[in-house]
């Protein structure tokens, strides 16, 4: 039996507020205007080990919301009621039932599954909480009154769930091992097509209108790859990232907050790309979130479908044939986005399928490669080569020297760097370093931090440290200095 639970309610009467109680997170967008949730978000309860689902409004109706927006909202909490174990139909304490609420009730109770009915916005000295006989006219038995806004009532409620869903089945192996994957990316770049592509369903809204997704919603599916085998993935669907002078409300700067935490949340990111429109700022700077959360980067090239059709009838005159568009696109591509040394780039079609098991497999491959451990002699010989081909600039006179380097962690990669003087070590001579280290130990899309440790800021605790591992490194016991590897101490 399905373990979800469905928020479904008319518009405003605090669905996301009671989302982000439940899920204790801040997961949904809450703003007082109606319609602000679109599209199905979820989120995992781990008390109880349930789905929660925040649905956006019934009967919505406006000017800000086109209607075949709105059509597809209404399509999204119609998949909610059918998947949902158990539905919380939500309405607003204060103003009694309504005639919205009635028809959503009757559309509840077609189908047959257990209702909870909660009365929401019920504070603390309210100065009008709706007659109690009001509600229960709606067929669902006595509300719970709940204040989601400050938690009055939520005990009871979460103790009505859990009964209703049952005892908590044992854990499956493939949640367990669920590769997180996003998608992030400007507005209108394919996003929420390449999340129904790979969902088989048209789960996601998907319009020609930017901002249509505005919260980001987690989704768990398994993809059958052509050999057969199960591949279990979580997939978060963001919001289009805008720049933030271009934010024209709460909503939209939410929008962007959200996505920019669902990055922090994933293994492996998806940076979608319009083959069209090729790299822009925006791009840019999306590009740079990414790399400063240390995720690794899978770089979706969207749209190859525009891309191929416009080669057949003759409109891109400019390139000789695909590879040669590929070659191009590839070139212009990383010289704008040069901080992502040997990021997989995979040119995908969102309406035709083409590409999208290689770019899964592209992903699977790069969560593999980030529990890589890099052997200490190995990274020393590396780094020395790499400053012999190419010796560090100097900076005032002086120039950056490493003595030693050592791995310090996977997820990502940490690299603890002991050398003369930090400020040395130019930006560009550390995006050298990462993208030869990259290179030399096949890590490619995977970031790599440098924490660097200066002579003067070195810690006696530091200096026993790195005597102990220089040692280690050279084969252990009491190995002097002078038996390493030449050129890692030359000060």
């Amino acid at each position: 039996m399905s373990r979800t639970v469905a928020i479904v309610g008319r518009p405003n009467v605090g669905k996301s507020r009671l989302f982000n109680r439940l899920a204790q997170k801040r997961i949904s967008i809450v703003h007082d205007m109606p319609g602000v949730t679109r599209d199905v978000v979820s989120a995992e309860v781990r008390e109880g080990a349930y789905t929660l689902l925040d649905t956006g409004g019934l009967g919505l109706t406006g000017s800000d919301t086109p209607a075949h927006i709105t059509k597809a909202s209404e399509e999204q909490v119609r998949f909610a009621i059918e998947a949902a174990a158990v539905i919380l139909f939500t309405v607003d304490a204060r103003e009694g039932v309504t005639a919205l609420d009635e028809r959503i009730a009757q559309r509840l109770r077609q189908s047959r599954k257990p209702v909870l009915l909660v009365a929401n916005k019920a504070d603390r000295g309210a100065e009008k909480v709706a007659e109690i006989g009001d509600f229960y006219r709606l067929g669902f038995g006595e509300p719970f009154y709940i204040s989601a806004e400050h938690g009055n009532g939520e005990a009871e409620l979460r103790t009505a769930v859990l009964e209703k869903l049952g005892p908590v089945p044992a854990e499956d192996a493939a949640d367990r091992e669920r590769l997180h994957i996003c998608f992030v990316g400007r507005p209108n770049v394919g996003k929420s097509s390449l999340s129904n592509r790979l969902l088989k369903d048209d789960r996601l809204i998907v319009s020609d209108v930017p901002g249509t997704t505005r919260d980001a919603v987690e989704l768990d599916f398994t993809y059958t790859s052509r050999d057969g085998k199960q591949w279990p993935f979580r997939l978060i669907d963001t919001a289009g990232i805008r720049a933030a002078t271009k934010l024209g409300s709460s909503v939209e700067y939410f929008s962007r907050l959200r996505s920019l935490e669902a990055i922090h949340g994933a293994d492996v990111v998806f940076m979608v790309l319009d083959a069209i429109d090729g790299v822009t700022q925006q791009d840019k700077a999306i590009a740079g979130a990414i790399v400063k959360a240390a995720k690794p980067i899978v770089i979706v090239v969207n749209k190859w479908d525009l891309v191929h059709a416009a080669l057949r009838r003759g409109a891109l005159k400019q390139f000789k044939g695909e590879r040669d568009f590929r070659e191009k696109f590839e070139h212009a591509l990383f010289t704008e986005l040069f901080f992502t040394p040997g990021a997989p780039v995979m040119f995908v079609s969102a309406l035709t399928g083409h590409e999208i098991e290689r770019m899964l497999r592209a992903a699977r491959a790069l969560d593999r490669r980030l529990d890589t451990k890099i052997p200490t002699a190995k990274l020393n010989a590396a780094i020395i080569a790499l400053a012999e081909r190419t010796p560090p600039p100097a900076i005032g006179g002086q120039r950056f020297k490493i003595y030693y380097a050592t791995q310090t962690s996977t997820r990502p990669f940490r690299i603890k760097v002991f050398c003369n003087q930090e400020r040395s070590l130019t930006e560009s001579y550390r995006r050298y370093l990462e993208a030869g280290l990259v290179k030399e130990f096949d890590l490619a899309g995977c970031p790599i931090h440098f924490d660097l440790v200066g002579k003067q800021k070195r810690s006696a605790a530091d200096r026993i440290a790195a005597r102990s591992t220089r040692r280690n490194a050279a084969g252990g016991g009491d190995a002097a200095e002078d038996d390493l590897p030449p050129g890692i101490l030359d000060d």
